[in-house]
């Protein structure tokens, strides 16, 4: 085993809904065209600016995450992995010793680190080495000054976005309790992920209407970790946080159900739920959004009537499909022909579902070829998809919008409102100055 580091471094109220949470969902099992969960590092290690990701895996998996993070040439990454060669697939060497000298290697090389994520693959699961255990070990020799944890990125079973899931789940157990003095004291966690500008400007937002204390979760510095317990209230950012949302409400925190907030109307109702749990009066809140609502309107104006009226068709990739489809019906005026997306949790979707139009067609999960059959004989005029079906789409004269650009772009919040509606528009318009 080796280690091998990254050579690239890395308003108004909302509308009433006109559908149910009943809507009906067509389920599909069968051959899938999935992303692997080690993407998410690329997210991860910018956000968490203090921690370090070490991918047990193969050169195959080294070779995707540099080419994922491949723009972060000039930064010294946070990431890399421990190459497992022949003979620890072969058994013929200790993989677990192998390992522990690795990140006594690492940890020399970069004493900055206060968290390193050992990161499970495809192949490190196959032969069946447990991280947990190393993990544990390891984090006994190493604690306080650096902090082990673990978690799978491995692509089987999984879809992409399920990385930060996985990631964000390991570290609920090592939160702090919120102090027995503060008893059921209100205080809001933001769960997801968000670029820091999204989250200033969400802080910003939360101290206008008078809303705090705020934390979000996972913090920009892994050391800095949130208090959870009674009185813990959850607003979820991202809607593929299933196990971590399900692990912080067993240490008694409480989930605000909610829209996502992706355009205007999603961050307002995002938002006002935040509002209601606080009981800030509408005139404090309408005050307090106000200029970031008026804004978002003059941004999102430019794009809405170059998408009003264009179908869109949505292949199951990266769990944002239902509240984008929700943005691009009710805010940019597109006809949902299908949205597909890998799983619905009820608990976390309930809210979005219920404000798709009346009619949508919603899949979960996926049997590819069907789907591309539903998707060529309806020719929309936009596909969200994974990369592995957009080059043959786009072949076959649809313009495609990679899905996970969308994950990787900072798309939450008013003033990105305008950003969101672009990405969809530049997709046509690529293929319109492509044309002859």
């Amino acid at each position: 085993m080796a280690l091998e580091p990254c050579t690239k471094s890395p308003t108004a109220t909302l509308p009433a809904a006109t559908a149910t949470a009943e809507l009906p969902v067509l389920r599909e099992r069968g051959q899938r065209e999935v992303f692997c969960g080690l993407t998410g590092i690329v997210w991860l290690h910018r956000k968490m600016q203090d921690a370090f990701f070490l991918v047990v895996g193969s050169r195959t998996c080294a070779h995707l995450v540099q080419s994922a993070a491949g723009v972060m040439i000039f930064a010294e990454p946070r990431f890399g992995t421990a190459i497992l060669g022949e003979r620890d697939l072969a058994g013929l060497a200790d993989a677990n010793e192998e390992l522990e000298r690795v990140v006594e290697e690492l940890l020399v090389r970069r004493p900055d680190i206060s968290t390193l994520f050992l990161v499970g693959s495809c192949p490190s699961e196959v032969i069946k080495l447990d991280l947990a255990k190393a993990a544990e070990k390891l984090n006994h020799r190493h604690f306080p000054k650096t902090r082990v944890l673990n978690y799978s990125g491995s692509g089987i079973e999984t879809t992409f976005t399920q990385g930060e899931d996985t990631c964000l789940a390991s570290m609920v157990p090592v939160l702090p309790e919120k102090p027995p003095e503060t008893g059921e004291t209100a205080e809001l966690l933001i769960v997801g992920s968000l670029a820091d500008v999204v989250e200033d400007q969400f802080t910003r937002l939360f101290n206008k209407m008078g809303i705090g204390p705020v934390a979000f979760f996972p913090p920009r510095r892994a050391a800095n970790l949130p208090r959870v317990g009674k009185g813990t209230k959850l607003l979820v950012a991202q809607p593929f946080l299933s196990e971590t949302v399900r692990l912080l409400m067993r240490r008694g925190a409480e989930l605000l159900p909610s829209p996502y907030p992706f355009g205007i109307e999603g961050t307002t109702a995002w938002l006002r739920t935040a509002a209601e749990a606080w009981e800030i009066d509408d005139a404090q809140f309408e005050a307090a959004i106000a200029p970031s609502v008026t804004r978002a309107k003059l941004g999102l104006d430019r794009y809405r009537a170059l998408l009003s009226g264009r179908k869109a068709f949505l292949f199951p990739d990266s769990q944002l499909e239902i509240p984008l489809a929700r943005f691009l019906s009710r805010e940019c005026g597109m006809e949902l022909i299908e949205v597909g997306t890998p799983y619905i949790d009820r608990k976390l979707m309930d809210a979005e579902i219920a404000l798709l139009p009346e009619g949508t067609s919603l899949s979960e999960g996926q049997d590819v070829e069907k789907q591309l059959d539903r998707c060529r004989e309806a020719r929309p005029d936009i596909t969200v998809c994974g990369l592995g079906l957009a080059n043959p789409l786009e072949a076959e004269g649809l313009s495609t919008k990679w899905s996970i650009e969308l994950v990787f772009s900072p798309l939450h919040g008013y003033d990105q409102a305008g950003d969101l509606a672009e990405l969809f528009v530049r997709s046509s318009e690529r293929r319109r100055r492509l044309s002859v």
